[in-house]
């Protein structure tokens, strides 16, 4: 039977999680960890996410992900594979990285956001790496970058909205005191988080009230019957979002279409048009090829990651012109 589709809408908000493949410890060196933050982050960026909370322990990873823009498969697509990648090259091996299909659960926003934000962030804790009082020093966690104020914080982390669903907290070191203080007091009694949903956290395809529920219920049924789960749609105005930050950045490097099939593949204008985009969009690299004839779909991919090496530095000159013009 064929998988069914994921449900994507703008202003979604998931529980994203996956595991290593046969369970192995992907996590079990600070390299790899660091490799998965790095990714994380950097798919936040292209992707336009909101972060509310990630957590790694040695197998497996878990985020609380927003996506005002809709587009949760494209972009935990990119996260696993470019981890999957630089793990593999790391390690010298073949394979897959993670076990199989990621889950993603919708949440309600608000409460429900909250409760799953605490069980990220006390995974660590519960599963015996690390003591609550060592938390704020956890580098695996999202947990250190809120408690130690918005300057240590990469922009795609966010925290207001589910700070004010715990009695109204705010994002103040008088917040952060009271809100470690909260996970303490989930931690001291094992009832008080199978209240809060700790045990259903990876089950089922839903979390919130009866009213989200029913809402969601009708979306699925109608979507199901229409063959639309979003996804259509979505694409179609990712691809129009994709055309016109293209028409922009190449007006700003004054780059000429109509020479562009005699123009090198690896052209430095192409390069640097290219970095651009796959830095902030969901652009995918036939897409590019297509665009900018860049030949095959992986070299998009080689001739970008040799600019960040610093190996192209034509390219490099322009993509921060690019940044300077018309922005990140």
């Amino acid at each position: 039977m064929a998988r069914r589709p994921r449900i994507e809408f703008a202003g979604a908000v998931y529980h994203v999680f996956n595991r290593g493949s046969g369970r192995a410890d992907l996590f079990d060196s600070a390299g790899a960890a660091q490799a998965f933050i790095d990714c994380l982050f950097e798919a936040c960026e292209r992707m336009g996410w909101r972060l509310h909370a990630y957590g790694l322990v040695r197998n497996q990873y878990h985020l609380a992900l927003e996506t005002p823009r809709g587009n949760l498969v494209a972009g935990v697509h990119w996260l696993q594979s470019a981890f999957g990648n630089r793990f593999n090259r790391f390690r010298q091996r073949r394979g897959h990285a993670f076990r199989g299909r990621y889950r993603a659960i919708l949440v309600e926003s608000g409460v429900h956001v909250a409760r799953l934000v605490d069980y990220i962030h006390l995974k660590p804790v519960r599963a015996g790496v690390v003591v609550l009082d060592q938390l704020a020093q956890f580098r695996w966690a999202s947990y250190r970058h809120f408690v130690r104020g918005a300057a240590d914080r990469p922009a795609s982390l966010a925290c207001a909205d589910w700070l004010r669903a715990l009695d109204g907290l705010t994002d103040t070191a008088d917040g952060w005191r009271a809100y470690h203080e909260h996970l303490a007091w989930l931690m001291a009694d094992a009832r008080r988080q199978k209240d809060a949903g700790f045990e259903r956290m990876e089950r089922g395809w839903l979390h919130g009230g009866d009213e989200f529920r029913r809402a969601m219920r009708s979306d699925l049924a109608r979507m199901t019957a229409a063959r639309d789960w979003g996804g259509t749609e979505l694409a179609d105005l990712n691809r129009c979002e994709w055309e016109q930050l293209l028409e922009q950045a190449a007006r700003t490097l004054k780059f000429d279409f109509s020479t562009i099939r005699e123009t090198p593949k690896c052209a430095a204008a192409k390069v640097a048009l290219a970095a651009w985009l796959k830095r902030r969009t969901s652009v995918t690299n036939r897409w590019l090829t297509e665009k900018l004839h860049m030949g095959a779909p992986d070299g998009v991919s080689r001739y970008t990651g040799q600019l960040r090496l610093g190996l192209r530095p034509a390219a490099r000159e322009l993509l921060d012109r690019l940044t300077a013009e018309v922005g990140e």
